[in-house]
């Protein structure tokens, strides 16, 4: 027993060490868009309108992901978690540090822009098989009983990294004047990441294969027949979960860049007040988001997947309500407690929502269905939220507008949720069912 908790502490610390930094990449691009891009790569602009400009390149990167879930699914169904989480990794960290380098539009023009957009593809498609990989690897490593608490761990990567890279800009905003921060200052945090890909590909090589994943590769030896495509099976037999997936993504990540992204170009552009305030608003939240998480995971496995996830959505809706007026106090206090209640609540759907996935899918197409699912809804999802509550808040002035946006998103994900079954207690060692144990 001892040995075999040693192994899966060791798995999660190696699959979350990897996330946090391919997060801390994405992430930090989401806060640059929102601080500097509008200026630095759409000058001359109206402030709003370089930001939904800015916002529009995010969401490119979005669009890349679910191309990054097929190939990355594919392939891992075939050869396995552990090679596509390595190559996630070095192409994440790879764009990231190449946009540190990045010469601005005073600088060549137009092909500044264009190149930020490429490399945002380039980040999108590799976010979008690393969270499959990262997921899954810890999914079918740990047991049945506990596979929400450990699933989770990988999910609390993702606000880790939103809290490296946000301390880091709420750094360089300290110590720097703002004229120094947009010249150059920006470009810090971007050219740290490749010291960061280092330090996680060290950490991730040491990870072995999931052991269902190799369990159902010798048994698949055993056929005569070749397999099909991951992609085809999902489609043509768990499209229902795929769907399911898909809703259950919606609010969450819709939220979440509401809480994260969005409130920083709400507070500064909106209310005027200055930048530090947002950033260090969003540090202390992300330390909640990493804290709760994984007792929202653990809270799944004593009383369902569904019934964490539904309280989530709805108390997301309820809060929708509530967070900006909180932010309209302009207070320190307010803005704190805004951002961290919000994702506090958010954690509630996060939490399970790894294993919850894992389980929806077969071993054979788990890659590539929890993958499409994932990275199909943040298309129209998080992807163009911080664009949409943008143009709302530039067409009416309001926050109501937005908010209400938030709630229908909400409304969306409890009813995929509310008619999916049960997962709690699968058993993934059952990976050649044809059919998934979601209704």
């Amino acid at each position: 027993m001892s040995s075999s908790r040693t192994s899966i502490k060791r798995v999660v610390g190696a699959s979350m060490i990897g996330t946090t930094v391919e997060w801390y990449d994405f992430f930090l691009y989401s806060s640059a868009a929102a601080l500097v891009f509008n200026t630095q790569f759409f000058p001359d602009t109206d402030p709003l309108v370089g930001t939904m400009l800015s916002f529009a390149t995010l969401a490119v990167g979005f669009i890349a992901r679910p191309l990054g879930g097929l190939v990355f699914g594919h392939y891992g169904d075939k050869i396995g978690r552990k090679k596509l989480l390595v190559l996630s990794l070095l192409l994440m960290g790879g764009a990231t540090f190449a946009m540190g380098l990045l010469p601005t539009y005073h600088t060549i023009g137009v092909a500044a822009p264009l190149l930020l957009v490429l490399l945002r593809l380039v980040q999108g498609f590799a976010v979008g098989g690393e969270w499959g990989g990262a997921v899954l690897i810890v999914s079918e490593h740990g047991d049945d009983r506990r596979r929400g608490f450990w699933a989770s761990w990988p999910q609390a990567g993702v606000p880790a990294g939103n809290l490296l890279a946000t301390a880091v800009l709420a750094f360089l905003a300290v110590v720097q004047s703002d004229e120094a921060f947009n010249s150059w200052g920006w470009r810090v945090p971007f050219l740290l990441s490749g010291l960061l890909v280092l330090i996680g590909m060290w950490i991730r090589m040491a990870v072995e294969e999931s052991p269902v994943f190799i369990e159902a590769v010798k048994k698949a030896g055993d056929k005569p027949a070749p397999e099909k495509a991951p992609i085809v099976s999902v489609f043509k037999k768990s499209w229902r979960e795929v769907l399911i997936a898909m809703g259950a993504r919606f609010a969450e990540n819709v939220s979440y860049y509401v809480i994260t992204a969005f409130v920083l170009v709400y507070l500064t552009t909106h209310l005027g007040l200055p930048k530090s305030l947002g950033l260090n608003a969003v540090l202390v939240g992300s330390a909640v988001h990493f804290i709760t998480i994984p007792m929202w995971g653990w809270l799944s496995d004593v009383i369902g997947r569904r019934t964490v996830y539904l309280f989530g959505t709805v108390s997301m809706l309820v809060w929708s309500f509530v967070f900006f007026p909180m932010l309209d106090g302009a207070s320190s206090w307010s803005t704190i407690g805004a951002v961290s209640v919000g994702l506090f609540l958010h954690g509630a759907m996060y939490g399970p929502q790894a294993a919850f996935f894992s389980e929806l899918f077969g071993t054979k197409v788990r890659y590539s269905g929890a993958s499409i699912g994932y990275q199909l809804a943040s298309i129209a999802a998080g992807g163009i939220a911080p664009l949409i509550a943008t143009a709302l808040l530039d067409s009416y002035g309001s926050s109501l507008p937005i908010s209400i946006y938030v709630a229908v998103t909400c409304v969306v994900t409890f009813i995929a949720v509310y008619v999916a079954k049960e997962t709690r207690g699968t058993s993934l060692a059952d990976h050649d069912r044809a059919e998934s144990v979601a209704a």
